[in-house]
């Protein structure tokens, strides 16, 4: 969701940054502007604040992590998003869960949908006429497979500017 231009509920700020998996399978699916993602935190921490130390963290969490396989088969909707539900959804719960331990600061969509934030998702289309898009078209190209085997750091200008890649951190697994 973070790379979708929003003003309703949480305005994106200059030097805002988000963890998001990128899920370039699906990106000829989206209709949203952006690249196909998971949103993992958004917003995260300011850029301003993405030190060198935040930076070693973050590797350190994600690279103890191993890569997944996700697969999309299931449509859904919330008024005015249409999204695909990943399954498993546990490994981004358990990033999001673990980022929200380090950093309790960055709040889920800025605690609007509560502590927690959003389940995961994949959103393919929000925003007016989205409740009337038939899914059709987007149902008979399931399931869609993918392999997780990143996080990005992505950051924004601000309202408008779009979203850009920071950084990549590798999901490693054990060593």
């Amino acid at each position: 969701m973070p790379a979708e231009e929003t003003t309703d509920g949480w305005p994106d700020v200059p030097g805002d940054t988000a963890l998001t998996i990128h899920v370039p399978e699906a990106d000829a699916w989206v209709r949203t502007g952006s690249r196909a993602h998971v949103t993992v935190v958004y917003p995260f921490l300011p850029l301003s604040r993405v030190d060198p130390a935040t930076e070693a963290d973050l590797r350190a969490l994600f690279s103890a992590t191993p890569p997944f396989t996700c697969v999309f088969s299931e449509l859904r909707r919330w008024p005015g998003v249409l999204y695909l539900r990943p399954s498993p959804a546990d490994p981004f719960r358990a990033l999001t869960k673990a980022l929200r331990e380090r950093w309790p600061e960055a709040v889920p969509y800025r605690g609007i949908f509560g502590d927690e934030g959003l389940d995961p998702h994949l959103t393919l289309a929000s925003g007016a006429g989205t409740d009337d898009l038939p899914s059709s078209a987007f149902e008979r190209r399931l399931p869609l497979r993918s392999e997780i085997r990143s996080v990005r750091l992505i950051v924004t200008d601000g309202p408008g500017t779009g979203w850009r890649d920071a950084a990549d951190y590798p999901l490693l697994g054990p060593s």
